[in-house]
């Protein structure tokens, strides 16, 4: 019998062979959808199971709870893919040919995502999130335009760049494992490491660390290293703005914080904390003013989701049983508000017909639903009330100033700036006079407001089960 974790690995898996083959476009998506959906189920009845170690798997609280919330992003996307990609077709701008594989990449794309948050050996972590990165370097490149292609290779050297310094940190770490526990698979375990971690030799800890920050840290997309990343999400497909932001910055992290695990057992390892700190106030505020001078509705966003990443990365830097959970809670929030903002702004350029911010004025006007969607969106991630984002920012602020109160003023002054870049870009886009095309396009709104329902039910009210699994996680993290 195949268990939910095999399940969660095997079905995009087969996936991705199955629809390779597909020659049409609406069974691919139908299909696609169909696997997502599976692949979903598995996910979430991972967290009814038992916890499962293995020296190459593992599933625990943390990875169980960012499996659930992948597959799940992953699901209503392939929801929102299948009616956006679909007006592509209709309208010219893709054809047949270029999208005869973009369903198997985005099933090789989950897969690798799974295979990296469940791995428990380092070099396969190190495996997923290379291909993950490879399949969709190519799906960022699929309009064939010259900014397309592009952005795809600069994704791909950047991305490369980071994942080779990634995999010089891996051996660095295997080789300061295997002075202590030996040669073999158990020496490569997360669990084994972590449990071992103040046997090993500190100073090469220590730089492992730094080349595990550079490679991984690109991934996330923390400054200095987000180069790729507004190009990323503005040249590509809308669907894979929302699955680069949702859910492959939250896998490239997962990496980070899996190796700080094992250095924070080793007290004679550099502050790895600290480090965290800075690099995500200097990605929060570094976002934060380049909000002001962007132009493009989609790299908007993407300097959006370096802003957050930012904001979590210092959360968990700050560390403890607070700042974890709130670094735990704003990972979620931010998975599911920015995927839904990319939703509303896919159609958004789609029937205003251009991403530029000066063309998409007066949506309350022209198409007020897709307007409704967006601006909700917005109030969630600025970090307004009653939305989850304004739960983990709350916590988050509290926490910092109780401990350190000059880094909560500079967080405030971040996030401060930021909410006041998103109202003076998106307030025309709303409530401006209305220009630009009127018609409708075929849309799926059920992924928009599932999602900002799910934000606003956090800000609400946290079901005990979720706050408890949260608290647990918080604590592994130290």
């Amino acid at each position: 019998m195949i268990s939910s974790l095999h399940a969660v690995l095997l079905i995009p898996a087969v996936a991705v062979l199955v629809l390779a083959l597909v020659p049409g476009y609406r069974l691919g998506a139908f299909l696609n959808m169909l696997a997502s959906g599976l692949t979903f189920a598995a996910g979430a009845s991972l967290l009814f199971d038992p916890n499962y170690r293995s020296d190459i798997l593992i599933v625990d609280e943390f990875n169980g709870y960012l499996v659930t919330l992948t597959t799940f992003v992953a699901f209503t996307t392939s929801i929102f893919s299948a009616s956006y990609i679909g007006h592509e077709i209709e309208t010219g701008r893709l054809t047949p040919q270029f999208l005869r594989f973009y369903h198997a990449l985005y099933q090789a794309m989950l897969c690798s995502m799974n295979v990296a948050l469940v791995a428990n050996n380092v070099g396969l972590l190190w495996v997923g999130i290379e291909v993950a990165t490879l399949s969709t370097v190519m799906m960022v490149g699929i309009y064939r335009t010259p900014e397309a292609v592009e952005a795809a290779w600069k994704y791909f050297i950047l991305g490369s760049v980071g994942i080779a310094l990634a995999f010089f940190g891996t051996i660095l770490v295997y080789l300061a494992a295997q002075e202590a526990l030996g040669e073999g698979l158990s020496a490569m375990a997360f669990d084994t490491m972590a449990r071992n971690a103040a046997r090993f030799d500190p100073n090469l800890l220590s730089l492992a660390f730094i080349f595990l920050l550079v490679g991984y840290g690109t991934k996330v997309g923390l400054a200095p290293f987000h180069a790729w990343l507004p190009d990323a999400h503005a040249e590509g497909p809308t669907p894979i703005s929302a699955v680069l932001s949702g859910l492959l910055l939250n896998v490239a992290l997962y990496a980070l914080l899996r190796f700080k695990i094992i250095l924070s057992a080793n007290p004679k390892t550099l502050n790895v904390g600290l480090i965290l700190i800075v690099l995500g106030l200097v990605s929060l505020v570094f976002a934060a003013f380049m909000l002001y001078r962007r132009r493009d509705i989609k790299r908007l966003f993407a300097y959006s989701s370096i802003e957050h990443m930012g904001i979590i990365t210092f959360a968990f830097g700050m560390g403890g049983p607070l700042a974890n959970f709130a670094g735990l809670l704003h990972m979620t929030m931010h998975s599911l508000t920015k995927s839904a903002i990319f939703f509303a702004v896919g159609h958004i350029a789609q029937v205003k017909g251009t991403q530029r911010i000066a063309d998409i004025k007066g949506l309350s006007t022209t198409h007020p639903v897709l307007a409704v969607g967006l601006a909700l969106g917005v109030i969630a991630i600025a970090g307004l009330p009653p939305f989850g984002v304004f739960t983990s920012e709350f916590m988050l602020v509290t926490s910092t100033f109780a401990r350190q109160p000059l880094l909560a003023v500079l967080l405030i002054f971040g996030l401060i700036v930021a909410f006041g870049a998103l109202v003076l870009r998106l307030q025309d886009v709303l409530f401006g006079e209305a220009s630009g095309p009127s018609g409708e396009v075929k849309a799926t709104y059920v992924p928009l407001f599932l999602h900002i329902a799910l934000v606003l039910m956090a800000g609400l009210w946290l079901p005990e089960p979720v706050v408890r699994w949260f608290k647990v996680v918080a604590a592994q993290l130290g």
